[in-house]
C-alpha cells in the first residue's frame, strides 16, 4: 500500500494553471490564484490569528441564532467573477439567499461580506488589487482591519458598483450586511482582546 501526498505547491508559480487545475493542487496551504499563477501567502502572526478567531467566535453564533447564512474562513477561495483571481480572505460570510454558490473548496461568485486582517506584506494587496475585485466581483461589505495602524474600515457596495467607506459612530461599527450586528471597533487593538463571552451579551446571543 502507498502513501498518497498532498502536491507541495511553490510560492510563485512559472507554470499557467487554470483555477479548475488550481483547486485540485491547492491542499491546505494559504494560497491564492492570480492570472495562472500560484501566489502563496506568508505566515500570518499571533496578533493576526488572535483577532480572526475572536471574529469568528463573535460572528457565528449572531449568524446561528439569527439564520442568517454561513462563515467560511482562510483557505477557503473565492472566485468573485469569470475574469477576476481566486482569493483566499480571512473570513467571509454567505448570506442564506446565497448559499448556493457554496462549493466544496470554494466559493463560486461573491460573498456578501468579506474580512481582510491586514499584514505588514498586504497592505497595497488588500487595500489595492483586492479592494478593485472585490468591488468588482460584487462583494456587498468589505472589512479592511489593521493592527498595525489600530485601523478598522469598512466599505459597502452601492447600487452604482462603487465602494463607499460607512461611518463609525461613537466607535461603533453597525454592518448593512448583518442586520443587527455592531462591533465596538476600538477594543479590536487591546491586549487581551474582549471576552467574546461578554461580546455575545452585547448583542442579545446570551
Amino acid at each position: 500500500m502507498s502513501l498518497q501526498t498532498e502536491p507541495t505547491v511553490p510560492a510563485r508559480s512559472s507554470a499557467t494553471l487554470s483555477y479548475e487545475q488550481f483547486l485540485e493542487v491547492m491542499g491546505e496551504e494559504h494560497v491564492e490564484w492570480v492570472h495562472g499563477e500560484i501566489i502563496k501567502m506568508a505566515p500570518i502572526s499571533d496578533e493576526h490569528q488572535d483577532l480572526g478567531l475572536f471574529l469568528l467566535a463573535v460572528l457565528r453564533p449572531f449568524l446561528e441564532f439569527h439564520e442568517l447564512g454561513k462563515l467560511r474562513y482562510e483557505p477557503f477561495q473565492m472566485k468573485t467573477g469569470p475574469d477576476l483571481p481566486g482569493r483566499s480572505p480571512d473570513i467571509l460570510f454567505v448570506a442564506t439567499a446565497n448559499l448556493g454558490r457554496l462549493q466544496r473548496t470554494f466559493l463560486d461568485g461573491p460573498a456578501d461580506m468579506v474580512v481582510e486582517i491586514v499584514s505588514p506584506d498586504s497592505q497595497s494587496r488588500d487595500r489595492g488589487e483586492k479592494f478593485s475585485e472585490y468591488e468588482r466581483g460584487g462583494v456587498r461589505e468589505y472589512w479592511l482591519l489593521d493592527p498595525l495602524r489600530k485601523q478598522a474600515d469598512f466599505y459597502t457596495r452601492g447600487d452604482d458598483g462603487v465602494f463607499r467607506l460607512l461611518a463609525i459612530s461613537d466607535g461603533v461599527f453597525r454592518s448593512n450586511v448583518l442586520p443587527g450586528f455592531w462591533l465596538k471597533t476600538d477594543p479590536l487593538w487591546q491586549t487581551p482582546l474582549p471576552g467574546t463571552i461578554n461580546v455575545m451579551k452585547e448583542l442579545g446571543l446570551i
